[in-house]
């Protein structure tokens, strides 16, 4: 299968809190789009990995992905080295999208940070004729996505591109709330968390709000670019 457009996350949920509304905007266009998922969250303070895989494949439901796979790197401890670049170049290769999604440039979670570079190296590496993968044992053809783009997680970024999501709130929110056991839920004996928090997911709001209000809409996404965008015509602006 050919996906359009792989979203790569370090943790599940990741995609939905900072991206989901555009994965789901896409969706609805009729270009195909998948999740990769880095690690299954296991040192995350609420949930345990096989509580999470289940909600990972709710919320790809819900979005109508066309596919999501975890790499099952270590939380917290996975990274930028040639080992875990290779594993995403053969995802990325088996895929073969024109867009690559990554985590933010920087965030207050370190495996945001090394997500970002890690899949950014990746990408990169991908198109590199003498590094040598097979998946099934048949080996795999080149491919380096066209563009890579970073989402904005918890610390704010100046985004570089805005989507407007605005008819794709309720859908990203939906799949935000398929993670039952990382958000607030009054009747939960774990933890508080700083994503547990019932204002949490307000600010999740405000923060699609603010961004939609830079393009003049009611809700949008933001993302970073690592080489500057260009277009043929001026009137595809928003």
């Amino acid at each position: 299968m050919k996906l359009d457009i792989l979203a790569i996350a370090a943790h599940p949920d990741d995609i939905e809190l900072a991206c989901s509304g555009t994965l789901a905007s896409h969706i609805d266009k009729g270009y195909k789009v998948g999740i990769l998922d880095l690690t299954k969250g296991e040192m995350g303070t609420r949930g345990t990995p096989e509580i999470r895989m289940l909600e990972a494949d709710a919320s790809a439901k819900i979005l109508g992905l066309s596919a999501r796979e975890n790499l099952g790197f270590k939380d917290i401890y996975f990274k930028d080295d040639l080992d875990h670049q290779t594993a995403i170049a053969k995802v990325i290769r088996k895929y073969k999208p024109q867009i690559v999604l990554a985590n933010a440039v920087r965030d207050r979670h370190p495996d945001h940070g090394k997500g970002a570079s890690l899949a950014s190296h990746a990408c990169f590496i991908s198109g590199l004729r003498k590094l040598e993968t097979t998946l099934d044992g048949v080996p795999q053809e080149v491919w380096r996505p066209k563009y890579v783009y970073h989402y904005i997680q918890n610390e704010y970024i100046v985004p570089d591109i805005v989507v407007d999501i605005s008819d794709y709130w309720e859908t990203k929110k939906d799949s935000i709330l398929a993670f039952k056991s990382q958000f607030h839920n009054p009747d939960s004996n774990e933890p508080e968390s700083f994503i547990s928090r019932p204002e949490f997911l307000d600010f999740i709001e405000a923060r699609s709000r603010e961004l939609g209000h830079k393009i003049n809409v009611e809700f949008g996404e933001g993302f970073t670019v690592e080489r500057v965008a260009g277009v043929k015509d001026l009137f595809n602006l928003i």
